[in-house]
């Protein structure tokens, strides 16, 4: 079983890498599956608005709400959400050569969200890479049974992992 995992500290920093990394994997030949974000907030905005791009060409989801700028609380629209994850375990079942999430959020730390593809890659001998908050590390590390491995928030550590996964 392959799954890696970044330990997401600086703000968009994942999903830079993560995007990065796939963009770099498809021009390479790659059949890569999953999403990373794909649209930063824009101006007026609020910061955790967010959209997601399936791998490898699309769609593009909206997966928060639009609640005003004076609503507190979670904005993530969990319809969209689970929508995007039926997207990937459809590109997945078709076939991949691997699975990037850009990140195991609180809804995977409460078992849904991507969870259920994260299984279907691990099941499949896909190699999954994911970024992680230090908040949801716990429920992150139990979900992944002492089956994860800690790679460092660089472009090169990446690449190195997913080409020695590819290679086992």
């Amino acid at each position: 079983m392959r799954l890696g995992y970044i330990l997401s500290e600086v703000r968009g920093e994942a999903d830079r890498l993560l995007a990065g990394l796939a963009t770099q994997l498809q021009a390479e030949g790659r059949v890569v599956a999953g999403v990373v974000q794909s649209r930063a907030p824009s101006q007026g905005a609020h910061p955790c608005d967010m959209e997601l791009a399936v791998l490898p060409e699309g769609p593009g989801i909206e997966i928060s709400q639009r609640l005003g700028g004076g609503a507190r609380g979670c904005r993530l629209d969990t319809a969209s959400l689970e929508e995007a994850a039926g997207a990937v375990a459809a590109r997945l079942a078709a076939g991949a050569d691997v699975l990037i999430l850009n990140k195991f959020g609180a809804q995977e730390a409460s078992g849904r969200g991507f969870c259920p593809v994260l299984a279907q890659a691990m099941e499949q001998g896909i190699p999954a890479l994911t970024a992680v908050n230090a908040r949801n590390l716990e429920s992150f590390l139990a979900f992944a049974g002492r089956l994860e491995t800690r790679l460092a928030a660089e472009p090169g550590a990446l690449q190195a992992w997913v080409r020695a996964a590819l290679a086992a």
